[in-house]
């Protein structure tokens, strides 16, 4: 099955690079940042989240059909589902979300995300970067930065993709290339699922890539150049070793456990996770687990079921991969050194329209935490009675992205040099970490 999906806006999907592709990984690569200070960056010994997954709903969540349903509020507003308590005396989830409501001792929901911006691509640039779009400076989403402030020492990517990333946002913005993620490519639900560029094209031998590898940085150090090629120096690492392999190998896992992930249908996401939790075993900074599908102007019940019993529709799907990826991490003592995020460009509109689903509507939405030290069993700021304004507690992008940061411990007032010479801090100037969510690695 193709994963390249339409939006509202009829644009497909941006072009994949091939990493492993070895004559079409020459491109240039831009200036190199600088840190605010030698120190800039670094983790502290403090007990941060080591590593993200963060779970994109690409194409805006409706908030009332998932974290944030109105059982009182009049039918149009209420749509089509019911809601179940959770483990949070008088918190309520979508009836479609099980799981989950079993689950919210472990994480934290913030019901008051707001962003005026309700285009896709607009919305994604705000939620992945923290900063509004600009038609000056491309700012790089997050999982680029925090890629750009490890120690680049492990063969792994520090950065990757499953399977592929939105088309809604440059991957690596004004960093160099390097620091763009590793896309897995294909379907992880599939059967014979192999990573796409973990193997020699026909005719490419490890000598030879080595090789070639070497003749390149013998022609950079003839031009007297001070470029390095590090895409194609990664490309070589991952082909040669095989432990890096291994790591993408989800046919080592049990089949019991593939099974409580879910599997089969068109949303690879329960694999997904399932990738993700392996890559991030093994040391890969930040994971971003990408789902299509989330853009519903039609008929809401699609999100529940095809066909009757079916459980492999969005809501379902999603469900049962972070309710097992929690469990999962949990089981194997990840979960505290693992920021876990779900979230999407925005909510929808309160008020079904005509075609049985819901608009854009960036006024307010829901973004759910869990791990990374992130104290869990809360909710954070609410939404009006119909599901259309903050009424409390208002918090922004720039808000998340500086909490984000935090809770891995990066300073997000450290500011880097723009390839232009300009200063940008991480997080914007003004945005305020949500306490709540950083308290348990407040300075004592």
């Amino acid at each position: 099955m193709s994963m390249n999906q339409n939006y509202c806006d009829g644009m497909l999907r941006r072009d994949f690079v091939r990493i492993g592709a070895i004559t079409g990984l020459l491109g240039t690569i831009g200036s190199q940042i600088t840190r605010g200070s030698e120190t800039a960056g670094q983790r502290s010994a403090r007990p941060f989240a080591k590593s993200c997954i963060l779970i994109w709903l690409d194409g805006g969540p409706t908030h009332l059909e998932t974290f944030d349903p109105k059982p009182d509020a009049p039918s149009e507003i209420r749509g089509p589902f019911g809601s179940i308590a959770t483990t949070i005396s008088g918190v309520r989830v979508s009836e479609c979300l099980p799981n989950i409501a079993k689950q919210m001792d472990k994480i934290a929901m913030i019901r008051s995300m707001t962003s005026p911006l309700g285009e896709h691509n607009f919305g994604t640039h705000y939620m992945m970067t923290g900063y509004k779009p600009s038609p000056v400076l491309d700012y790089p989403p997050v999982g680029a930065m925090v890629a750009s402030r490890a120690d680049q020492t492990s063969v792994l990517p520090e950065y990757v993709v499953v399977p592929q990333a939105t088309r809604n946002i440059n991957s690596h913005g004004f960093l160099p290339a390097k620091f763009a993620p590793f896309e897995v490519g294909g379907n992880p639900g599939d059967a014979g699922f192999r990573v796409r560029d973990l193997d020699l094209v026909t005719g490419m031998t490890l000598s030879r890539l080595s090789r070639r590898t070497q003749f390149v940085e013998a022609l950079n150090r003839l031009a007297d150049s001070d470029f390095i090629d590090e895409d194609l120096r990664r490309a070589s690492r991952l082909i040669s070793s095989p432990e890096a392999k291994q790591a993408f190998e989800l046919q080592d896992e049990p089949d019991t456990l593939r099974q409580r992930y879910g599997r089969g249908g068109g949303d690879p996401i329960g694999q997904s996770c399932l990738l993700a939790r392996r890559l991030i075993e093994r040391g890969v900074d930040f994971v971003t687990v990408h789902s299509g599908g989330w853009d519903t102007h039609q008929d809401l019940t699609q999100l529940m079921s095809r066909f009757p019993g079916d459980r492999n529709a969005k809501l379902p799907s999603l469900d049962r991969a972070v309710g097992t990826l929690l469990d999962d991490l949990s089981e194997r003592g990840l979960l505290e050194q693992t920021l876990v995020m779900v979230m999407g460009e925005f909510g929808r509109t309160p008020k079904v329209n005509t075609s049985g689903g819901r608009d854009h509507w960036p006024n307010v939405f829901s973004v759910l935490l869990a791990g990374g030290g992130v104290p869990g069993g809360q909710v954070i700021g609410r939404s009006d009675s119909l599901g259309e304004s903050p009424a409390d507690r208002a918090i922004t992008p720039s808000d998340l992205t500086a909490t984000v940061y935090s809770l891995l411990g990066i300073d997000p007032s450290i500011t880097i040099q723009t390839p232009g010479g300009r200063s940008v801090r991480l997080a914007p100037d003004g945005a305020s970490a949500v306490l709540e969510l950083i308290r348990a690695n407040a300075v004592s």
